[in-house]
């Protein structure tokens, strides 16, 4: 007969662990500077196509999608529940398709940030050197 004991001192009920907010950010610096992207039909496209608890476009109080005040090409996304920053990625990179710029956009993390995904360009004179 095996008997297990608590090492630990059970929980109260009303200590709940306060919930931390997910925050995320898209730098889409370099294709708005060459106008090739529109950052407000960007963020709205965000806010129709977002998912939360299955519904697009339902984000309530829950996912804020947002510009950020002091740099007009990144958008931040804030989550209270459990959120894929890749979730962002396929977003991204389904946005880029629509637009038709996938081709020559790539969505990148940031080497400094994590939680932050670069629109980059290919590198294509590269290749041309090369013939």
């Amino acid at each position: 007969r095996v008997v297990f004991t608590a090492a630990m001192a059970p929980k109260a009920a009303g200590q709940k662990k306060a919930k931390k907010a997910l925050t995320f950010t898209i730098d889409c610096s370099k294709p708005v500077e060459d106008k090739i992207m529109d950052m407000a039909t960007f963020e709205s496209f965000l806010k129709e196509r977002i998912k939360v608890d299955g519904k697009a476009g339902v984000l309530g109080d829950v996912v804020s999608v947002a510009k950020e005040a002091k740099s007009a090409s990144r958008i931040t996304v804030t989550s209270e529940q459990p959120m894929s920053k890749r979730y962002l990625k396929y977003l991204t990179k389904k946005y880029l398709k629509k637009h038709n710029v996938r081709d020559w956009l790539r969505v990148v993390a940031s080497n400094k940030d994590r939680s932050v995904y670069e629109l980059r360009y290919f590198n294509i004179h590269d290749e041309e050197d090369g013939e």
